[in-house]
């Protein structure tokens, strides 16, 4: 006769102690996790010598280069970039017409992004106050980014207030929009259909981002891609480096140093100037030796010095 168990019913008394035990297994986890993360901690070499784990992940190496990568924004930020503007506006009209309704912001959001090399939550977080017509500049202070709640505002990328220019391409369209919304200094000037805030993932949920990029043959852009471009195109234009940094908003010369990468024009201009300085005849503005005495107590010795 086949073996069967039939459950019993449970009782009030019995459903507690199993809620209880739920909490309790879930708070050990969190504990556990804890452990394993804490620096220094015994806990993953245990679990590693046992066997309950494969390796220790305190000796697993490599990640803090990729992690650096990350928040440095690439080791080659200008490979993503945006070839021109023609291609900005295709990709712009492009999602516009794959979004709902074919809502005209989202082309907008990708433009002004790409022209101020703004992040996508600091586009989302400009407000009519923020803009200076007089000197056609924007002070970025703010970004939309997750929250407990949902999307709430907070301060820009290590605090970092920073001041951009907001060229002639992008005038017109900021202007209708600081028209539109009239006198509410609080106001944002980019929001989704329904009025609510943006983030990246929201922008590519709405328009289809992955589709249409990869339609138009640029499969490997992200949004943040956009920030790539204008910071790319504002080097390749000849600005300052030191003037791009302020734009970036970059903690690290380094980083924007990255965007600097000559090509292979600027490098043959470079060998001639070299060329250049080097042949002016009657140049004063070389080293030339001077001549210097070395007393000691025997000797008395001229050598020559580089000016």
């Amino acid at each position: 006769m086949p073996n069967t168990f039939t459950p019993l019913p449970l009782t009030r008394e019995d459903s507690f102690l199993n809620q209880t035990g739920v909490a309790l297994l879930q708070r050990l986890i969190q504990i556990t996790s804890q452990l394993v993360a804490a620096p220094n901690s015994i806990v993953p070499r245990l679990l590693s010598r046992c066997g309950i784990i494969d390796r220790n992940p305190a000796r697993v190496t490599g990640w803090q280069r990729e992690h650096q990568l990350a928040e440095d924004e690439k080791d080659d930020p200008r490979s993503p970039a945006l070839p021109d503007w023609d291609t900005l506006i295709r990709l712009a009209d492009a999602l516009v017409d794959r979004s709902a309704d074919k809502y005209r912001g989202w082309g907008d959001v990708v433009v002004f992004a790409a022209c101020t090399a703004a992040r996508i939550g600091e586009v989302s977080g400009v407000r009519v106050k923020d803009i200076d017509r007089s000197t056609w500049t924007w002070e970025i202070c703010r970004q939309t980014t997750t929250g407990p709640g949902g999307l709430i505002d907070k301060g820009t990328k290590g605090k970092r207030r920073r001041t951009v220019p907001l060229i002639v391409e992008v005038r017109d369209l900021v202007a209708e929009r600081l028209d539109r919304l009239g006198r509410h200094p609080d106001a944002r000037l980019f929001t989704g259909p329904r009025g609510g805030r943006i983030a990246t993932a929201v922008l590519r949920d709405a328009t289809h981002w992955d589709d249409v990029v990869a339609a138009l043959g640029l499969e490997y852009l992200r949004r943040h891609d956009l920030r790539h471009t204008g910071l790319t195109w504002m080097a390749v234009a000849g600005v300052p480096v030191h003037v791009l940094r302020e734009i970036a908003g970059h903690g690290s010369l380094t980083t924007t140093q990255r965007y600097l990468h000559p090509d292979r024009q600027a490098i043959e201009q470079a060998g001639d100037a070299l060329s250049a300085h080097l042949t002016v005849k009657g140049s004063t503005s070389g080293p030339r030796p001077r001549a210097v005495q070395i007393i000691t107590a025997k000797t008395v010795l001229t050598c020559e010095w580089p000016r």
